[in-house]
């Protein structure tokens, strides 16, 4: 039995039950690939069925507003998915005249997809001979073949696609594409893959070798940046505050935030009040308290946030428009949400 007929057969006994494998509707398909990019599908599933039931066609998408689509895709991370979610929903249901494309060629234009969610959704929904080539992908490949090309290469993408397609079942795209991932995902898992129940073990080369920890290869990463964050949490006596939407090209583009100071290492109270941005925002006299006695930090791909939240209290501020009631109906990043938590819970 050949490499992709196994697969396949190991896939129609132990498939994953999940609702977006219930319909070829492109719409489910698109939302489900690009809701599982950085995210487990166990975190997934709880977010695609409440965006299913908020937005259950591609125009109920459309007719959000940005804020809205940003507040349910909250505690999912990496914002600019949903941000492109949005703006390709807009663009079928308006210039496409709600008429998703049908073929990789043109769903790849869509903004926001690339080649791993446009081969997805055309060999799934369309029945379009294009492989996939994801993490759970690379990983298995690598493994089995025992290639060592970096699998974040330009060379090693090129020959990772290649063999992907050239295993490809043309008859059952889709089917062939959702088996290798859910393989990937249940039994070659990147730690402690289930070698003993694993039907490719006779014949897997880093099995053979005993080189599975070190497969797939990955060319050193980007140095992580550390910042450091000093969130100004203004109370005002009559319970609003500073809140307003990061505008930049940035991290969490669209969600909101409080008064931000940005330091190149963790400061004091006393540096705090004395530097230029806190004197020009708080020209009058304040009370001034640190929430988190510890800085937290918060963990992203390529940064992480030292970060303190300072609680200020004034009689009144001009910027301070925001009732404090009304805060948590406000799309913000993970960081600040339990930060929110948190205040709440200690006021």
């Amino acid at each position: 039995m050949t490499f992709t007929n196994k697969l396949v057969f190991w896939y129609l006994k132990n498939n994953r039950e999940l609702p977006w494998r219930k319909t070829k509707n492109p719409y489910f398909v698109w939302l489900s690939e690009i809701m599982l990019q950085q995210t487990r599908v166990i975190q997934g599933i709880n977010y695609y069925l409440k965006f299913t039931e908020n937005y259950p066609t591609i125009s109920h998408l459309a007719n959000a507003s940005e804020s809205e689509v940003l507040k349910m895709w909250q505690g999912l991370g990496y914002y600019s998915r949903a941000r492109n979610l949005h703006f390709t929903a807009k663009f079928i249901a308006n210039e496409l005249k709600g008429d998703f494309p049908k073929t990789f060629n043109e769903i790849i234009k869509l903004k926001g997809i690339g080649d791993y969610t446009a081969s997805a959704i055309a060999s799934i929904c369309f029945d379009e001979p294009t492989a996939v080539v994801d993490g759970n992908v690379y990983r298995v490949l690598a493994r089995y073949f025992g290639i060592e090309t970096a699998i974040n290469s330009s060379a090693g993408m090129k020959e990772f696609k290649e063999l992907a397609q050239s295993l490809l079942d043309k008859n059952q795209p889709g089917t062939f594409n959702q088996a290798i991932m859910d393989f990937g995902a249940l039994i070659c898992k990147p730690q402690n893959p289930l070698c003993d129940a694993c039907p490719f073990a006779d014949s897997c080369v880093a099995l053979q070798k005993n080189n599975i920890k070190e497969l797939p290869v990955k060319e050193k990463k980007l140095k992580v940046k550390k910042r450091f964050f000093n969130y100004l949490v203004v109370k005002t006596v009559d319970d609003k505050t500073i809140f307003s939407q990061r505008s930049d090209k940035g991290i969490w583009q669209g969600l909101y935030q409080f008064p931000l100071i940005e330091t190149d290492e963790m400061i004091t109270k006393e540096q705090l009040v004395s530097s230029k941005e806190f004197c020009i925002l708080f020209p009058e006299e304040t009370t001034i308290s640190l929430f988190n006695q510890k800085e937290i930090v918060h963990k992203l791909s390529h940064q992480h946030l030292y970060t303190q939240f300072w609680i200020i209290e004034t009689k009144q501020h001009k910027a301070a428009e925001i009732p404090w009631e009304t805060i948590h109906s406000y799309p913000v990043p993970v960081l600040i949400a339990n930060f929110l938590t948190d205040f709440r819970f200690e006021k």
